[in-house]
């Protein structure tokens, strides 16, 4: 995936002590062919299976946007050169394994021998061998090359297989001597354009993976027996994809392979759309239906399961396309969840997460909620805000508690711990806190976040909670265009949540016309430092001539503002009220 566009361990410690046992420590030097070819005179380290390397990898994290750039460069999508402190820093962070997406395309040759260019083939072997240095478990790949060529197999079969196995030669060839481990997968995301339905894709895909598993097989060394990743088709966790994955897996009848699909959530929570603002039971099950699925399929069956990347589709524009604590609540389930299913997990990360500069996380505390879900589940709440109206007197305020298994221990203030039945109270999974105690800590504070409380549980992380005054937003009137309306908006504390836009004589507008619930950031973007609220091309481009359209805007809050627009050509005149 691009920014287009997307158990195990107890503890770390028990892991590195686990490594050091069988004998899978990194190699003290690995940056070229001559230490990897080197290897083959010491001692080879003890065998494991493939289901102890696979759990021994968790958890793992993306190269994303770097080597798989498309282009000549591996900074043409914005991020830094890769450098070894990058990837020891990467490593301090907790992770056991790295996959490091690859797109070969730019920097290979013409048929028939589609050679790869030197230099670039240099540069790959150069960061695995910093990576394996560094103690990750490494995964490589042919990344989107899936969409630049290897699409076109149904209608360009020989050139395209010629191709692959070109690519997976030479790479195959280089690395043959490289440490155990290394791993190998055999492509991104993969599809097919011009097939002719299922049954095709099905065949096309047992032949890509097939092809790719011979190729390695064949190349000696220890390519004999190093672990093979094998994708489904669209790396779907559809059971229908499973079930053909697992069809390859039998006729391969190879015990060094694993399997790996990509899970980004439900979509609509996923990208904010169709009122999916939340994550909700729908979400959740979501999410609980597939790894069971994945568990059943392949892991309870001996096979290991990578999720070779995973996150929120919307993450893709900005992390804030999903409101924080329902971001939150989305990795703490989906991290303790893959624990108890037995699923390895590597992390998207294009850039957005991890800043490769500065060596810090963008997001503390979602990187917080990810790391403590690899050994432990953690509590939560119905929200991460309480808003407390400024032009009124305060009230109490409840949330419900997800305790997931622990205990509320306390509610914490900066230092001091707040008072049981005075400040709070608890009657089995709601939390109420005292309108007295909201005026307290927040006080006549101005519009916005005024304080943060923390909720202290018996296992796990705290939940922090936002303590927000605001009253009810006010639109203006704005006159724009089809390729962007402005509507100025004092949003006077409150956050944006979500935008209907229905039609005047009825029927739903805009993008996805099959609900009245708009994207997030696609279709509607607030912005709260200027003031505004934005109305793109992407928006009008699929609002009818000489129309008027209503739209509602959803505020966290719970207000909800009313707003009109009339089309005429490309003009575009907004109305409050």
């Amino acid at each position: 995936m691009k920014s287009r566009s997307r158990g195990l361990l107890t503890a770390l410690t028990a892991l590195t002590a686990l490594a050091v046992l069988l004998g899978l420590a990194a190699m003290p030097s690995s940056a070229g062919a001559e230490e990897f070819g080197a290897a083959k005179h010491k001692k080879p380290p003890a065998k494991v299976s493939a289901m102890e390397m696979v759990e021994a990898m968790q958890p793992g994290w993306n190269l994303g946007n770097s080597l798989d750039a498309v282009g000549d460069d591996e900074t043409a999508w914005g991020n830094p050169r890769i450098t070894r402190e990058q990837l020891r820093n990467v490593r301090a962070q907790g992770f056991e394994s790295i996959r490091i997406p690859v797109t070969w395309s730019a920097h290979q040759g013409p048929g028939p021998s589609y050679t790869i260019d030197q230099a670039y083939m240099d540069r790959v072997e150069e960061v695995v061998g910093w990576a394996l240095d560094e103690g990750f478990y490494v995964m490589i790949n042919i990344h989107h090359d899936s969409w630049q060529w290897v699409m076109n197999l149904p209608r360009d079969y020989d050139n395209v297989m010629a191709r692959y196995t070109a690519a997976w030669e030479q790479i195959a060839g280089t690395f043959r001597d490289a440490p155990p481990k290394l791993s190998f997968e055999s492509i991104n995301e993969p599809f097919f354009e011009g097939s002719s339905g299922d049954a095709h894709n099905a065949e096309l895909m047992h032949d890509l993976n097939a092809k790719f598993h011979g190729i390695v097989r064949g190349s000696g060394g220890n390519n004999t027996d190093r672990l093979l990743v094998l994708p489904t088709l669209h790396t779907s966790s559809d059971q229908e994809r499973l079930d053909e994955l697992v069809d390859t897996f039998d006729e391969l009848d190879d015990p060094n392979l694993a399997a790996t699909i990509h899970y980004y959530g439900f979509w609509p929570f996923s990208v904010n759309v169709a009122g999916f603002t939340r994550y909700d039971d729908t979400s959740r099950q979501d999410l609980t239906d597939t790894f069971d699925r994945l568990h059943h399929t392949f892991v309870a069956r001996g096979i290991p399961l990578i999720i070779g990347e995973y996150g929120l589709l919307g993450f893709d524009r900005h992390t804030g396309t999903i409101q924080q604590g329902e971001k939150l609540k989305f990795f703490e389930h989906f991290g303790t969840h893959a624990r108890a299913r037995g699923l390895t997990t590597m992390l998207w990360d294009n850039g957005q997460h991890f800043d490769r500069t500065a060596f810090r996380w963008n997001d503390p505390s979602l990187f917080r909620q990810i790391k403590s879900s690899w050994t432990t589940a953690s509590g939560t709440a119905s929200s991460d805000q309480i808003f407390v109206r400024g032009s009124q007197q305060t009230t109490d305020a409840t949330l419900t508690l997800n305790t997931n298994g622990h205990t509320l221990t306390s509610v914490v203030h900066g230092s001091r711990w707040l008072v049981r039945d005075r400040d709070y109270s608890v009657s089995g999974d709601r939390l109420t806190i005292r309108a007295a105690t909201l005026d307290r800590l927040a006080g006549p504070g101005q519009y916005g976040v005024n304080t943060t409380i923390s909720l202290r549980f018996s296992g796990g992380v705290p939940w922090d909670v936002h303590i927000l005054t605001h009253d009810t937003p006010v639109l203006q009137n704005a006159t724009g265009t089809t390729n962007s309306l402005r509507i100025p908006t004092a949003f006077r504390g409150d956050q944006l949540a979500t935008m209907e836009a229905v039609y005047a004589d009825g029927g739903n507008a805009g993008p996805h016309d099959w609900t009245s619930f708009k994207e997030f950031d696609a279709a509607f973007a607030p912005d709260y430092e200027a003031g505004r609220i934005t109305l793109p091309s992407a928006f009008f481009d699929a609002v009818r001539d000489n129309s008027t359209v209503n739209l509602t805007f959803h505020f966290w809050s719970g207000d909800t503002v009313s707003y009109t627009l009339t089309r005429s050509g490309s003009t575009v005149t907004g109305t409050a009220g």
